[in-house]
């Protein structure tokens, strides 16, 4: 009997010369499973289960994964206002984690032998994969004929053509990673510190100009209405501030940071609605958490980013954090108010009944309510001493020099 291999396949050319090279010159049966994120379109899925099937694949499977990739890690990126070096909402990045737990598991349901995928040994992708396979399925031998043959465009493309495959594989000038997180773009300024994407290099172009009022509310830290219309389907929410904020061309920006294998990467992005949300439930926390909370919450959020865009999802110290974030949420309830102008954005305000700004205590800069000037004076005596008493103790040691 043939052995079984599970490819994750996107369609692109390297998982398209990895699908036919399996089957061909390894002699496998084949599998090709792509796992979505929220990135393909109905359209898009056919035309790559087309494909698959004429590079050799027996069997191809579209494995839906957006609503668990919501679910599993980007609540808790919402929660932990995850933004990898400030800038980066951990797009692409946290989708192959999912994808590769898709593939995994779908390949132990078949029950096959090898699992494959077709990432290089430059980057990022070739570690989630291979490090969320191993963990999962240590049994499943792994594959990757691109990184073990270090293999050039070129080589691919001709072999595919030699075997009868007619698919247009032209170098695009910009490659593009479309998820429901945000999509990246990769292009000749992503490798120069000094440059950066033109304007016609990012997906989302300019649609509108009139100013416009977008309203997110928030319930226990979820999206629960956009512009005063409910939503149970949370993706459903994302995806459509997505396609009024990216009328704006809002959410553009370059990510600089350290990669797993250790080199630095750059990668241009685009995130209306991942930025949106991000910043407009930040602006809510600060309203409706307390000073300690939010601290806590920006280190956790920090760690909990870091772990997974270095493949470390699955350590358990992961659903230490979400539990922590997720409790962290229990009053972050309101509405935020966001104002839309091309190519950015204003945060108006909130409007929340756990809104700590309204109390009866006093008023910032105007009254105070709940102490007397006494106090107030009292207060800020008690408080100088610790700096008091360390400027009284260098004026005793200069003395006694």
């Amino acid at each position: 009997m043939k052995k079984k291999v599970v490819l994750a396949y996107s369609g692109g050319l390297d998982t398209s010369f990895c699908a036919m090279y399996l089957s061909k010159e390894l002699g496998y049966e084949v599998y090709t499973a792509l796992a979505n994120t929220g990135g393909f379109s109905d359209e898009e899925l056919r035309k790559v289960e087309e494909r698959a099937y004429k590079l050799g694949a027996i069997k191809h499977v579209n494995l839906d994964v957006t609503q668990s990739y919501y679910e599993d890690s980007i609540k808790y990126m919402i929660f932990g206002n995850v933004l990898r070096n400030g800038t980066y909402p951990i797009s692409v990045s946290s989708e192959r984690i999912f994808q590769a737990i898709a593939i995994i598991n779908y390949a132990k349901e078949i029950g096959a032998d090898y699992v494959a995928h077709g990432s290089t040994g430059a980057g990022n992708d070739q570690i989630r994969f291979d490090l969320t396979f191993d963990v999962l399925a240590p049994e499943i031998e792994i594959i990757t004929p691109t990184r073990d043959m270090i293999l050039t465009r070129e080589y691919e493309i001709n072999y595919l053509k030699e075997h009868g495959v007619e698919a247009d594989f032209t170098k695009m000038e910009y490659s593009i990673n479309k998820g429901l997180w945000g999509t990246s773009i990769g292009g000749k300024e992503t490798l120069k510190s000094e440059q950066t994407l033109p304007e016609e290099a990012y997906p989302s172009q300019l649609q509108t100009r009139e100013e416009q009022i977008l309203t997110i509310t928030f319930s226990e830290g979820e999206i629960s209405a956009v512009n005063g219309n409910e939503y149970i389907d949370k993706v459903k929410a994302i995806q459509d501030i997505e396609q009024i904020a990216s009328q704006y061309a809002i959410g553009r920006d370059m990510h600089i940071g350290d990669t797993i294998i250790g080199i630095k990467g750059r990668v241009g992005f685009e995130a209306a609605a991942p930025l949106l949300i991000i910043n407009a439930h930040k602006m809510l926390e600060k309203h409706t958490l307390t000073k300690w909370q939010q601290y806590w919450k920006d280190q956790i959020g920090t760690w909990y980013g870091m772990f997974l865009h270095e493949a470390q999802y699955l350590d358990p110290v992961m659903r230490d954090m979400e539990a922590f974030l997720k409790s962290s949420q229990r009053n972050v309830n309101g509405t935020v108010i966001v104002q839309l102008k091309p190519y950015h954005y204003t945060l108006v305000g909130v409007e929340s009944e756990f809104d700590l700004m309204k109390t009866d205590f006093g008023e910032y800069g105007e009254v105070n309510k709940a102490w007397t000037a006494e106090d107030a004076k009292g207060f800020t005596k008690i408080m100088s001493i610790p700096t008091k008493i360390y400027f009284a103790n260098q004026k005793k040691n200069k003395k006694d020099e």
